[in-house]
């Protein structure tokens, strides 16, 4: 057996003070299997160590509010009996080393997440960030990441209903795949992981435990080198027609009154779920590793315990519940194993063949992890760059329409997410391609929206704004398919955080979505923090990722964003004030990559929000989009596309000039399309609640948008926009 000393303990990525912290907590050297327990519970990706503090600021209360950050994953309510489960979790470092798998293996962790506490998953989401589209490793990391997204969510018959993808070269090394799910659960009926009781089974449920994913967690907690490749053995191999099975078999067992507390085998596998559970319900744990189903021969007790072979659960039941729970698993040809029991020890105890071969109390693995407070820089805002005149000269609003709508951030992502099952289950109300996808609540006039939305320039520029700007950007999406905003869900993806600037970006943007989440009574109910994003001392720009729920109590109140009918008013709701920083027009257009991001005005966005809010209660908003990325002309065009019809647009009245107002990304505004004889019944209702607005045009039944005494064919607009990717994908 290896003698464990220091090397071996930074070998498993402890730090020297951790190791010397370990051997003074347990009075002694631990064994092996000791040390990769603590390995596992102590590194970045279980233990949070460098952002516990500054996760306490967020704020997760709301009145819908049923469980907040520290389970599996965040509960909504929804009206009724019904409520909302969902998440969004990160599988960034084995999606770079393993595309396929990585990703996969995301989809099936987060789906885990949310029916272990009880909730039948009704869709699922993803935020993914690739290197330059020049890179010559992004084409393939891009097919295998979309083929493992569809290739498990397909299959286990949950629908993909949004996402987003974008493109930059901080992620050439590093690559961002964040997974989300939402399910649906009875409010009295929700299941958690605190075990209670003692002498209660601890039942090992599903796949068998095999090699796969040794260290997962560890290597999650890690900068990357040239020996990149090497590290293919962590990453899990997943089967999601056996999680389909296992959702089954969980669902139909929590039916009855057996459980007691349930928890997936994720990071960490059987480690990780035996001590939160005994650390939550401040019980000890006691495990046979000789009785767990094990797929390969001869595995140690180091390997069982630190497998992250995927598809498994652990169950605590009631006594007396074994034989009842065991035909359910039989029947759906699952592994069931009675491994151990709780106990009143406070510890974790291992035995193997008839030795103890592990012995640590639970508090040294969760309450005594380390908790650091680690140095940041804070990020002074940028100074605002003075375009002039002559910038804009030789410019021609057609050309930088269709240089724009052809973005790799902004075209038509259909190539991607026409690979994805989005209708499976039938309650699929709006597809990929809107502000925020949207399902029905089956069998009711209820549906759930959601989105997910990242703004890593704006974060890299000045943090604190990012963050908050990306929240806001969440609620006006829900808010433009007629959802009532809820609560989010995040995935904070950042470079390492033992340098200063990084720490700094994470602890501000931490900070800016707080605030957001505040003001606009959008709380944090779950999430999941991914450090370490970083290759050869290159680091990815902050991206924290924002997934957002939102309720509508009707359906058919829904609203999407193609344009309806000729004649019909186009308003822009918020002020205009030009903002061009950080904008895609500024750094593809102008090549000016440097100034502050747009300035968020929380007062603005929540007013602008709640009166839009209004307006579709009264039914007067025929279509609806938010005016994010390109600024008003690109919001335009998607809706001239999506619609297959023109606009006029009026004379600019505007104090500044027309690639300013066109194109600037100004926050908290809303392009929505208005009959003639609702427009004074609208206009009224916004200068009551004192916000701006400007008249930007009629809808044209010709396929053409009008503007500066010329025209551009929407058809052609079209082209480029749904053609960039699938030509890109070809090449």
């Amino acid at each position: 057996m290896t003698k464990v000393n220091e090397q071996v303990a930074i070998d498993h990525g402890l730090k020297k003070d951790e190791f010397k912290k370990i051997c003074d907590l347990m009075k002694r050297t631990p064994n092996l299997t000791e040390l990769g327990i603590f390995s596992a519970m102590w590194n970045e990706h279980c233990s949070y160590k460098s952002s516990r503090k500054h996760l306490k600021n967020l704020h997760t209360q709301g009145k819908r509010v049923i469980q907040g950050p520290g389970e599996n994953a965040g509960v909504i309510d929804v009206d009724d009996e019904d409520a909302i489960v969902f998440k969004i979790e990160s599988h960034n470092h084995p999606s770079f080393i393993e595309p396929y798998q990585g990703a996969a293996t995301g989809v099936g962790g987060i789906m885990r997440d949310v029916f272990t506490m009880g909730a039948r998953p009704i869709a699922n989401l993803n935020s993914i960030h690739f290197g330059s589209t020049q890179h010559k490793k992004t084409k393939n990391l891009l097919r295998g990441v979309v083929k493992g997204i569809g290739g498990y969510g397909n299959c286990i018959g949950v629908p993909t209903i949004g996402g987003q993808t974008c493109f930059d070269e901080s992620y050439n090394g590093n690559i961002l795949v964040n997974a989300m799910t939402l399910g649906l659960v009875n409010k009295k009926k929700i299941f958690y992981s605190k075990a209670a009781g003692i002498g209660k089974p601890v039942i090992y449920v599903g796949s068998k435990t095999g090699r796969d994913g040794i260290h997962g967690a560890s290597m999650a907690s890690a900068v990357f080198d040239d020996k990149i490749e090497e590290k293919k053995p962590t990453v899990q191999v997943g089967d999601p027609f056996t999680e389909k099975l296992l959702l089954e078999a969980c669902l139909e067992l929590m039916a009855d009154d057996s459980i007691i507390s349930i928890q997936d085998m994720g990071a960490a596998g059987l480690t990780s779920s035996s001590v939160e559970m005994a650390s939550k319900g401040k019980l000890g744990i006691e495990l046979d590793l000789t009785k767990v189903p094990c797929r390969e021969e001869k595995m140690t007790p180091y390997e069982i315990m630190l497998s992250e072979s995927q598809e498994r659960m652990l169950i605590v039941l009631e006594n007396g519940k074994e034989e009842n729970a065991k035909k359910i698993f039989d029947k759906w040809d699952l592994d069931f194993a009675v491994i151990g029991k709780t106990t009143t020890s406070k510890k974790i105890e291992l035995y193997f063949d008839s030795k103890k071969v592990a012995d640590i109390p639970i508090d040294f693995l969760a309450e005594d992890a380390p908790e650091y407070d680690r140095k940041w820089k804070k990020t002074k805002l940028p100074q605002k760059i003075k375009f002039k005149k002559e910038n804009f000269k030789s410019l021609k609003i057609n050309n930088c329409l269709i240089k724009l709508l052809s973005n790799p951030n902004i075209c038509e992502k259909k190539w991607i997410w026409n690979q994805y099952d989005h209708t499976v289950m039938g309650d699929t109300i709006q597809k990929p391609g809107g502000d925020a996808g949207v399902v029905r609540i089956h069998g009711t006039k209820k549906a759930v929206a959601a989105s997910v939305d990242s703004s890593a320039t704006y974060c890299f520029a000045h943090p604190l704004t990012g963050g908050k700007q990306v929240v806001c950007e969440s609620w006006r999406n829900l808010i433009s398919v007629g959802a009532e905003p809820i609560a989010i869900t995040n995935c904070l993806n950042f470079g390492n955080p033992e340098k200063e600037k990084n720490m700094g970006e994470f602890v501000e943007c931490v900070q800016g979505i707080s605030e957001a989440c505040k003001y606009l009574d959008f709380p944090v109910v779950s999430g999941n923090v991914s450090f370490y994003n970083e290759t050869k001392d290159k680091g990815i720009k902050p991206t924290p990722s924002i997934g957002g729920v939102g309720l509508l109590k009707n359906y058919k109140n829904m609203l999407t964003m193609d344009l309806k009918n000729e004649g019909n008013v186009i308003l822009v709701i918020g002020k205009t004030e030009g903002h061009l920083d950080q904008s895609v027009f500024a750094r593809n257009v102008l090549n000016e990559k440097k100034g502050p991001p747009p300035e968020i005005n929380l007062f603005n966005e929540k007013n602008n929000g709640s009166t839009v809010m209004k307006l579709m209660k009264e039914k007067l908003i025929l279509s609806c989009r938010d005016v994010s990325l390109g600024g008003i002309l690109v919001t335009v065009a998607k809706m001239c596309i999506k619609g297959k019809k023109g606009v006029k647009l009026n004379k600019l009245k505007s104090l500044i000039n027309k690639f300013e107002f066109f194109f600037s990304e100004d926050q908290g505004r809303y392009i929505i399309e208005v009959s003639k004889k609702n427009f004074k019944k609208v206009e009224n209702i916004l200068k009551e609640n004192s916000v701006h607005f400007d008249n930007l045009g009629e809808v044209q039944k010709d396929n053409y948008i009008y503007i500066d005494n010329g025209k551009i064919s929407v058809d052609e607009l079209s082209k480029h926009n749904k053609n960039w990717l699938m030509e890109y994908m070809v090449q």
